[in-house]
């Protein structure tokens, strides 16, 4: 895997990343977390430790291979991704809610995904021909690749909001396609492997991607959450963030593991696609309401009835 490719390209893609995550955070999108405070939390702590537990119970159920099974758990660790905004926008959620869970898990990740990455290293990689780790001086590295660039695009937001404003998508397509270009490498060097890592991840895969969308709306309307509510804790919870999660696989200076990257890339494409499913099962079963309000957002409202259109009165 060692090339200037991933080398070099790799960490800066990394960084450019989560650059583009901070342009998009502002502080007032911490402070909402006041207006809902139990949908908030419920989601949070889906996301934080229900989503690796049940992620651990699938990869012994399965018993994966070492690698594999260091990669579910990467992937279940990572924050939720920016497609979850999209989805809840596009089917009724409350996009307001997304971007809180959004900006919070991802401060909170920058602690939290080290220490399930060392704990399912020391679990699965101990004692194997392929042991390596994500160790204290790793864990400073992930620290920095993630959180330093973050904070600095919320500093650019906070200082210059429109040029924030107008660089957002160029960072995040300029980081993109530099990550589809290590990816494509990576694919290329190990494709004699790939589709036997497809078929011993794929169901594995498929069912922490259901299981992560139920428990994500399941959850939030056992917390008394509104349907809009549920629909957004549903994408967030659901769609984790794969180009995070790929990144640090690969990278040479963190996992460096090809193959620890494989459940990032199957989760991407099988959950673009049950997201889509859930997304028009989610609209079949919204309340009246919550249904009047998406058309709503589709198509202005219709302009109140005048009197004469109205019942004659008395």
């Amino acid at each position: 895997m060692d090339s200037p490719l991933t080398t070099y390209l790799l960490p800066a893609a990394l960084a450019v990343i989560m650059f583009g995550l901070g342009l998009g955070l502002t502080v007032a999108d911490f402070r909402r977390i006041a207006a809902c405070p139990r949908p908030v939390a419920v989601a949070l702590v889906c996301q934080l430790v229900v989503l690796p537990g049940v992620c651990l119970g699938l990869v012994l159920a399965f018993d994966l291979s070492p690698a594999l099974a260091v990669g579910m758990m990467l992937l279940a660790a990572s924050p939720g991704g920016t497609m979850a905004n999209i989805f809840s926008h596009l089917f009724g959620g409350d996009v307001a809610l997304n971007v809180t869970l959004t900006a919070i898990n991802s401060v909170i990740a920058v602690f939290t995904l080290p220490v399930v990455v060392n704990l399912s290293l020391d679990h699965f990689m101990s004692g194997t021909d392929e042991a390596l780790g994500l160790r204290f001086d790793k864990t400073v590295q992930v620290f920095l690749v993630v959180l330093v660039p973050v904070a600095a695009g919320m500093l650019v937001r906070q200082r210059r909001p429109r040029f924030a404003e107008h660089s957002t998508q160029a960072v995040k397509l300029t980081a993109v396609v530099a990550l589809i270009g290590v990816i494509v490498a990576a694919v290329v060097a190990e494709r004699n492997n790939v589709l036997g890592y497809l078929a011993d991840v794929g169901l594995v895969v498929l069912l922490f991607a259901a299981i992560s969308l139920s428990i994500g709306y399941g959850a939030t309307r056992l917390a008394r959450g509104d349907h809009r509510q549920c629909v957004a804790a549903c994408f967030e919870i659901g769609m984790h963030n794969t180009t995070l999660s790929m990144a640090i696989a690969l990278s040479p200076t963190l996992l460096d593991s090809t193959r620890m990257a494989i459940p990032s890339a199957v989760y991407a494409v099988e959950m673009f696609l049950m997201a889509m499913a859930t997304g028009f099962l989610l609209r079949r079963i919204a309340p009246p309401e919550s249904a009047a309000a998406v058309s709503a957002g589709a198509r202005p409202a219709a302009a109140p009835a005048s009197p004469a259109q109205g019942k004659p009165t008395a």
